[in-house]
């Protein structure tokens, strides 16, 4: 398994957000980005987005809390053989999450190859 501390993988969380295109990034109202090491539930999930797909938004009121989209470190070290191999998982980790505040499902997101 990779080691990196989390300060460490936080900047490739932040780097990987640099480099997607800003239409993507665009319309991502209220929705914050966070690290965590594991899913409470012990899965192996390398990502997760907790809140109000664009198609849902008609119900999402002021003051809401923020959406999440919330990467697992200790996952998606433990999946990748190098820096290299990790870069690209957490790009394709955030695209498969962002997908999902689209209301993009799973079905069309593997279609698309993100995930």
């Amino acid at each position: 398994m990779l080691e990196m501390s989390h300060e460490e993988f936080e900047s490739l969380v932040a780097d990987g957000l640099d480099s997607l295109h800003d239409d993507m990034l665009a319309q991502l109202d209220n929705v914050i980005f966070l690290v965590e090491d594991r899913p409470s539930d012990g899965s192996d999930i390398l990502g997760v987005y907790e809140g109000f797909s664009l198609a849902e938004r008609d119900v999402y009121g002021y003051g809401e809390e923020p959406d999440r989209i919330i990467l697992f470190r200790e996952n998606l070290l433990s999946h990748c053989a190098d820096l290299d191999e990790l870069v690209a998982e957490i790009r394709i980790t955030l695209v498969h999450e962002i997908a999902h505040f689209y209301g993009i499902g799973e079905q069309r997101i593997h279609e698309l190859g993100w995930g």
